[in-house]
């Protein structure tokens, strides 16, 4: 035992500091991507202030030009879980989308198509999206009306909006059953506006609601949680650290062979990094503490269900598709859960406090539970969201 627990450690205290740049590079292939397809004025830049809690957020100020036609603003900026795309081509009349349907393609997104309410006059996002479509490459499609309130007359503003939502909803295949239900959850109008005077923002929950159906990964992004401790406070002060290293973590885990080896080192490297943020540092008697809290089990379990999904992505077809969606899903979850624990588990040691084995697994179990769960409902939600594109064609 250990010499199993020395091999272990060597994952966590490398030699030689383990080369995960790959890795790293390609959840930023894959991060979560926002497409923002609107006019200029629209208000995609106010959403994008809205979603991310930046206020500074303009063009020049993080937005970085990405295309000839687009710019993109990562967030956060350190350690970013999604991607903004901005559309600046849409005021020429040659606009072609095809640069950024390429940027988008093979990444976990979304299309916002941000329209202003009391401008009837939208051809050249019309033709846009008619180009995107045609592509196959976008599967989730949000339409997005801002600026409601300029038109008083409420008959009025409604016709305004049902006829912009309809031109949309022609030219991606869906009928109107589909979304004018009062039971569809998706393809439906969401509605917003913001009022300087009240600095309020109209419809703010209908667009997360919207957005985390879509992408059921963003939820993870909201930090709106009630601390009951200190110690709680301080994780999810690191809490998007953590998320980070499990994006890269599920991003590495969904190419064969790579997960074996690059899991295991980021998750290491995830670890110091927290230890630096709480002021301790590593030895063998303190990670073997601390896995042997996370249960008896854990580690055979962890190994093994890491060799298996390995295994798994070489299946033809399936391996390419399911299983690395699956492992990827895995890889994300445990991390996550890891880098929760962990951090409990630092605190109480920074603080030179006992550390209580249940609450440690606890804490690990809860996090993994958490997540894994919202790894599914994005897997779910990707395969349900295809077949229905494929039945609106």
């Amino acid at each position: 035992m250990n010499r199993f627990f020395k091999k272990v450690y060597q994952y966590i205290n490398p030699t030689v500091n383990p080369d995960l740049a790959p890795a790293f590079d390609e959840w930023q292939k894959h991060i979560p991507t926002l497409w923002l397809l609107g006019k200029t004025g629209a208000g995609k830049s106010t959403i994008i202030q809205t979603l991310t809690g930046n206020s500074l957020v303009e063009i020049g100020n993080g937005f970085q030009p990405c295309t000839r036609t687009a710019h993109q603003y990562l967030y956060p900026v350190e350690s970013p879980l999604v991607c903004f795309l901005d559309t600046r081509g849409l005021g020429e009349a040659d606009y072609d989308p095809s640069e950024d349907i390429a940027m988008c393609s093979g990444k976990s997104h979304a299309l916002m198509v941000v329209m202003k309410a009391e401008e009837p006059e939208q051809s050249g996002l019309l033709n846009a999206l008619k180009q995107i479509k045609r592509s196959g490459v976008i599967k989730h499609l949000l339409v997005i009306h801002t600026a409601v309130n300029s038109i008083v007359d409420s008959q009025e503003r409604q016709r305004a909006i049902e006829y912009n939502h309809q031109r949309v909803m022609d030219i991606w295949g869906i009928k109107p059953a589909q979304w004018q239900s009062k039971t569809a959850t998706i393809y439906h109008p969401i509605v917003v506006d913001f009022i300087p005077d009240d600095e309020q923002f109209i419809g703010l929950n209908d667009l997360h609601h919207a957005l985390t159906d879509a992408l059921p990964m963003l939820s993870l992004l909201s930090n709106q949680q009630a601390h009951t401790n200190r110690e709680e406070q301080n994780f999810y002060q690191l809490r998007q650290e953590v998320l980070w290293y499990a994006g890269a973590a599920g991003a590495s885990d969904a190419i064969p062979a790579v997960g074996l080896f690059s899991v295991p080192a980021i998750q290491g490297k995830m670890l110091h990094s927290l230890a630096n943020q709480y002021g301790v540092s590593w030895n063998k008697k303190d990670y073997a503490e601390f896995v042997g809290m996370l249960g008896s089990g854990f580690l055979l379990q962890y190994l093994s269900k890491l060799g298996l999904n390995q295994l798994v992505k070489f299946i033809p077809a399936y391996g390419q598709t399911v299983g690395s969606a699956t492992a990827a899903a895995m890889s994300f979850s445990s991390t996550y859960a890891i880098g929760r624990a962990a951090c409990m588990y630092l605190y109480h040691r920074s603080k030179g406090e006992p550390i209580s084995k249940d609450q440690i697994k606890l804490a690990y179990q809860q996090a993994f539970t958490t997540v894994k769960n919202i790894a599914d409902r994005q897997q779910v939600t990707q395969a349900s969201k295809s077949g229905i594109e494929k039945d609106g064609q």
